[in-house]
C-alpha cells in the first residue's frame, strides 16, 4: 500500500490538551511560582505552538513574575522537563483516553493496509506515554513513522513536521491524508500539501478550518470510504 495517514497527537488522538494544562500548573506549583492557566488563557497561549515557546511567550507577553531574568532559556527547558514528567505521570495513571472514533480507524486503516504516521510538535516522552497507555505494548509499533517535538526547526504552522514525515515515509503529498484538530495544525499540512480532515477539540472548536477537506465532530461519525475518497 502506497497510501498513508498522518495524525496529529495532541488534541487529535486524544483531548490532551486540558492534560497538558494542568500539568504545566503542577510543574508551575513545583517551582514555587504563582503562576496558573485556566482555560481561557490556556486556549489564547495555544495560539503559540510548542511547550517551551508557549512559557517563553507567557513570560514575554504576560509579564509573569518570578521569571529570571538571566538564563532563561535553561529556566524554560527545566521548567518544561518538569511539566513532561507530570504528564506522563498523569498519562500512566489513567487520566487520558483515545477520542472517539481513533482506535476504530486505525484499526481499519490497518486492515486495509494503510501506512500509519504520527506528525505532531509534543515531545517523544509523551507520545511514548500516551501511546503505551492506549494502545499497550504495541502502541509505538502501530506508526511507521514518528516525527516529534524538536525534529524539526519549524513547528506548526510551519510545514516542517509533514515535510519531514513525508520523506521518511517516501510518499508524496497526494498519497497521504492527514487528520488534525486545530487551525495550526492544518495549515502546516495544507502547507506541505496533504489533504486534511479535522476534528475540532475543546480548544479549537471556535476556530476556521476553511481549508480543510472534510470537517467532522469526531472520527467515530466517519465512515472509512470518506477518507479513501481524498485520495487522488
Amino acid at each position: 500500500m502506497n497510501r498513508a495517514i498522518i495524525f496529529d497527537v495532541d488534541g487529535t488522538l486524544a483531548e490532551t490538551e486540558e492534560t497538558h494544562r494542568k500539568a504545566f500548573n503542577r510543574a508551575f506549583e513545583g517551582a514555587g511560582l504563582s503562576w496558573s492557566w485556566d482555560q481561557d488563557l490556556y486556549r489564547a497561549l495555544l495560539a503559540v505552538t510548542g511547550g517551551k515557546e508557549r512559557i517563553r511567550h507567557f513570560i514575554e507577553d504576560y509579564g509573569a513574575e518570578g521569571a529570571p531574568k538571566d538564563d532563561l532559556d535553561a529556566f524554560i527547558r527545566k521548567l518544561h522537563a518538569e511539566k513532561t514528567t507530570a504528564y506522563t505521570q498523569m498519562v500512566k495513571g489513567g487520566e487520558l483516553e483515545l477520542r472517539p472514533g481513533v482506535r476504530s480507524v486505525i484499526a481499519a486503516a490497518r486492515q486495509k493496509g494503510y501506512r500509519l504516521a504520527l506528525a505532531t510538535t509534543t515531545t517523544p516522552a509523551n507520545i511514548d506515554a500516551l501511546l503505551a497507555a492506549t494502545f499497550g505494548d504495541t502502541g509505538n509499533s502501530l506508526f511507521e513513522v514518528i516525527c516529534a517535538g524538536d525534529s524539526v526547526p519549524n513547528k506548526k504552522p510551519a510545514p516542517d513536521v509533514y515535510l519531514r514525515a513525508l520523506e521518511e515515509l517516501d510518499l508524496p503529498a497526494g498519497s497521504c491524508v492527514a487528520v488534525e484538530d486545530s487551525r495550526n495544525g492544518l495549515l502546516s499540512a495544507c502547507a506541505a500539501g496533504v489533504a486534511t480532515i479535522v476534528t475540532p477539540g475543546i480548544y479549537t472548536c471556535d476556530e476556521s478550518f476553511d481549508e480543510a477537506a472534510l470537517v467532522i465532530d469526531n472520527l467515530e461519525s466517519l465512515d472509512f470510504a470518506a477518507i479513501e475518497a481524498l485520495f487522488p
